[in-house]
C-alpha cells in the first residue's frame, strides 16, 4: 500500500456536525488529490515585540529586538494565520527548521 492509498480514517473520523458524510469507507488519501496543489502560508514565530513608531525608526543593523519568549521556549507554527503547532528550532543542513513538539487542535488554539 502506498502513502497515497492510506485509508482516510488515519486522518481522524468524519465529522457529521460539519456536513461531512458519516461514512468514509472505501475512501483513500488519493481522494484528496484535488487539494494537494493549494498553496498555504506557513510561519514559525519566534516571539513578538511591541514598539512605538519612534522606537521602530531607531532600529538599525546590529540593533537587538527583545522578544516575549525565553531561550528554549517553544515557538508557534501558523498555517494561514491559524496556530496549528508548537515546536523547537533545529538546524538541518545549515538551514533553520522546526521540529513539531505539539499539534494544536481547534479547541486548544483559543488560549
Amino acid at each position: 500500500m502506498s502513502e497515497s492509498d492510506l485509508p482516510l480514517d488515519e486522518f481522524g473520523p468524519p465529522d457529521a456536525e460539519n456536513g461531512f458524510e458519516a461514512s468514509a469507507e472505501g475512501k483513500t488519501a488519493t481522494d484528496l488529490a484535488p487539494i494537494y496543489d493549494i498553496p498555504v502560508s506557513i510561519s514559525a514565530v519566534l516571539g513578538r515585540a511591541t514598539l512605538t513608531v519612534a522606537q521602530l525608526l531607531q532600529l538599525n543593523s546590529g540593533s537587538v529586538l527583545e522578544l516575549d519568549r525565553r531561550v528554549g521556549e517553544a515557538i508557534d507554527v501558523y498555517v494561514n494565520n491559524r496556530l496549528v503547532a508548537r515546536g523547537e528550532v533545529v538546524i538541518v543542513d545549515e538551514r533553520l527548521g522546526v521540529t513539531m513538539t505539539e499539534i494544536i487542535k481547534d479547541d486548544d488554539s483559543q488560549s
